[in-house]
């Protein structure tokens, strides 16, 4: 039960920092935004790191743990370019759906095939996904039509892979070691951020009266990663990638709470078919 409870923590955690984020994207540059979340992230776990007296891990693991955070950074990237092109009818769903899929894929030849229970409750989660990344607005049969053009799905596809390879990659970077891997990941995004404003000749720093938003947003998006590493050390590390994978209805429970949006009936659908996979990797 354990790791079911740090699964759908990393998932409210990675939700409500991408609502967080979202709403001082509005205002700045995204990458601003992240840079800043990327040193609110660091700093605490290099204190707790230092604290615990935490023994540093192997030099392959610290690079794997930069290498993660690198690998979710150019999934993100594409991302926002497939919104960019237009195609937010299948660029959410798609990206979340693979992110979720590929830890799958992956934990069926390493960690051999999970019971009965979790291959359907795998299942409804996928729908889960896909449905509850779909926009308020979205009409899923055009949806659905986009598919049919491998163009369209090219970017959320690659972008759903990276991401599926960062839950791979940071759960290998956290296998004997839980603060440094973290701290690495975050500092790989940091210097990637800067390097970024460095070539683009642009501040780095969000304006001041978005400080808060920003330093919310990257302390709730690392106690999202250490959910989901913890999630994945105590139980299987493909029901924690999947469990993760549906941060979305945190975001989209928020943005209904707080900004009055409204949910609808193929999200509301998506929500419960995650509660009942939720139940059946309990059993």
């Amino acid at each position: 039960m354990l790791p079911i409870i740090y699964g759908i923590l990393s998932a409210a955690s990675w939700g409500a920092a991408d609502f967080i984020g979202g709403l001082a994207s509005k205002q700045t540059s995204p990458y601003r935004v992240l840079f800043l979340a990327e040193i609110a992230g660091l700093i605490p776990f290099i204190a707790l790191a230092l604290l615990t007296r935490e023994t540093i891990p192997p030099a392959l693991e610290m690079l794997l743990g930069a290498g993660s955070s690198l690998l979710g950074l150019t999934g993100l990237l594409l991302l926002y370019r497939a919104l960019a092109d237009g195609q937010m009818t299948i660029a959410a769903p798609v990206s979340a759906l693979f992110a979720a899929l590929v830890p799958v894929i992956f934990g069926f030849f390493t960690l051999g095939v999970p019971p009965v229970t979790t291959l359907i409750g795998f299942g409804l989660a996928f729908l889960a996904v896909w449905f509850i990344s779909q926009t308020g607005t979205t009409d899923w049969r055009s949806a659905l039509g986009g598919m049919q053009n491998f163009a369209n799905l090219r970017l959320p596809l690659l972008s759903g892979i990276f991401f599926g390879l960062y839950f791979i990659i940071l759960h290998r970077a956290t296998l004997h070691a839980f603060y440094w891997p973290l701290v690495a990941a975050r500092f790989a995004g940091f210097v990637a951020f800067g390097l970024y404003a460095l070539l683009a000749r642009q501040p780095a720093m969000p304006p001041r009266d978005l400080w808060g938003f920003c330093l919310l947003n990257g302390v709730i998006d690392i106690a999202g990663n250490a959910f989901y590493v913890l999630s994945a050390q105590t139980g299987r590390m493909d029901v924690a990638a999947v469990l993760g994978a549906l941060y979305p209805a945190s975001t989209v429970l928020l943005a209904w709470i707080f900004l009055k949006e409204k949910i609808g009936w193929i999200q509301t659908f998506g929500v419960v078919l995650a509660f009942v996979a939720i139940v059946l990797f309990t059993v």
